[in-house]
């Protein structure tokens, strides 16, 4: 690599180029810039005039925050819609599709970002109430560890599972999702609430069996985890067509 006179128009740093390319790379920020024709023209960033391989890698973090922050919104707003969707004594989950897609498309950190975000709207509205009566710190725990491990466990499969299939992929995460929040839930309520669930049972008006897990499987669980199930069935090829839109705008 040689060097020239020319300065980066983004952080003023010094260019080098290899000679007879036309392709400078700032060794301050790294961005790649076309070389003017002469000292007197500023170097041009890549955005604007070289391929898409090569644009800066800054925009498209830009763009996944963005995407991120949207997802987010999407979640909070889906989950306060869904408190007033009952099947049984509790709400359904509307925002696992948004984690799925998060997930997909950004990575199971992302996925367990969403899910907590999704834990914290579920604790602020709410809809955990009747649990935070018996034992707060255990309703918090469950929940905030239910949604976030939901996240993260849809985006991980994806990665493994898409190796075969995008599609498979998508279908995996869609499945695992609402298995890991309603299974974090069942373990939560075993271990936190084992001795309440009569009275539990009492308070929402319904007969108790007399087996905790049964009564926790039948009625807190019952409908809606086989709701959430197939609405995230249903939904996977539309996460996969929004993924493949994302993707492609990544390209452009």
């Amino acid at each position: 690599m040689q060097q020239n006179p020319f300065r980066c128009n983004l952080c003023g740093g010094k260019i080098e180029f290899e000679p007879g390319s036309n392709v400078g790379v700032c060794d301050s920020c790294g961005t790649k810039q076309l070389l003017p024709q002469s000292e007197n023209e500023s170097a041009v960033h890549p955005a604007s005039s070289l391929p898409a391989q090569m644009r800066s890698k800054r925009a498209e973090k830009t763009l996944a925050l963005v995407q991120l922050g949207l997802l987010t919104a999407v979640v909070i707003v889906l989950q306060l819609l869904g408190s007033f969707i009952r099947l049984g004594p509790f709400s359904v989950s509307l925002v696992l599709v948004p984690i799925v897609l998060g997930a997909v498309l950004h990575g199971p950190l992302a996925g367990g970002w969403l899910g907590l975000v999704f834990s914290v709207t579920v604790l602020a509205s709410g809809d955990a109430a009747l649990f935070m009566t018996y034992n707060p710190a255990g309703a918090v725990i469950t929940v905030i560890l239910k949604g976030t491990l939901a996240g993260i466990a849809a985006g991980l499969l994806y990665q493994l599972c898409k190796k075969i299939n995008k599609y498979v992929g998508v279908l995996c995460a869609a499945i695992v999702c609402p298995v890991v929040n309603t299974g974090l839930f069942l373990l939560g309520s075993m271990v936190f609430f084992y001795d309440d669930i009569p009275n539990l049972a009492e308070v929402i008006g319904v007969p108790f069996s007399g087996n905790p897990l049964t009564f926790v499987i039948t009625v807190l669980i019952g409908f809606n985890f086989i709701f959430e199930l197939l609405f995230n069935i249903v939904l996977a090829p539309v996460i996969v067509r929004v993924s493949d839109l994302v993707a492609g705008r990544f390209r452009k």
